[in-house]
């Protein structure tokens, strides 16, 4: 079982969507004026959408820290303060969501194996309710998702620094049935795609820790 601090401004369903199970150790850390945590015991570091991106910046140097120890970080909300190493979310609602498509471009562990993109790019057969804006990725990071302009809506970084970052373009996820969706097929296409990135997630860390007591 992995250790995972998840980040949350008191918005409805965080503890919900992200409650501990035989995997993961969830624990929502709220955002107070003092807002200050201690990542040091945790595995994964989780920010859902809605976050304070005002706060995560006041906490840079402790996550650079987090990351360069290691550790993880799923980021499914759109960060306007330039927290996240090497990487950074843009908004831009200049085009039509009605022409918006995604493509797999490159998925080295597999995170959208038998995952149908339809499901991504249509709900209720409104196209573009995913995701919002796009990421300026940072070249040493793998583009997994990108859409109708080749624009990253999905980063996987391995090598900006010594962890691993998995940014999504203001795309939610969670880990239970707190998916904000009300098509069934949607939130089930999302729970698989989180659970195929946990799965990754939960492999890397038992090899490197495996690996450091050899």
């Amino acid at each position: 079982m992995i250790k995972a601090a998840v980040i949350s401004n008191g918005l409805n369903g965080v503890h919900r969507s992200f409650a501990s199970n035989d995997k993961v150790d969830y624990h929502i850390i709220e955002i107070t004026k003092d807002f200050n945590p201690n990542l040091e015991s945790y595995d994964l570091l989780v920010i859902p959408n809605g976050s304070d991106h005002i706060a995560m910046a006041k906490i840079k140097d402790k996550i650079a820290k987090f990351l360069n120890d290691g550790k993880t970080l799923f980021c499914f909300d759109g960060w306007f303060t330039n927290w996240v190493p090497g990487n950074q979310w843009v908004m831009n609602n200049e085009k039509k969501t009605i022409d918006i498509r995604y493509t797999v471009k490159t998925d080295p562990h597999g995170i959208f194996k038998n995952i149908d993109l339809d499901k991504l790019i249509y709900n209720h057969g409104i196209s573009g309710w995913w995701a919002c804006g796009y990421i300026e990725a940072s070249p040493k990071a793998d583009v997994v998702l990108e859409d109708t302009w080749q624009r990253p809506i999905i980063v996987l970084d391995e090598k900006t620094t010594n962890g691993t970052m998995f940014l999504t373009a203001s795309g939610p996820m969670g880990d239970s049935d707190g998916i904000p969706t009300e098509d069934e097929s949607a939130y089930s296409t999302l729970g698989k795609i989180y659970q195929n990135l946990l799965q990754f997630t939960i492999n890397k860390l038992t090899h490197e820790k495996n690996r450091t007591t050899v």
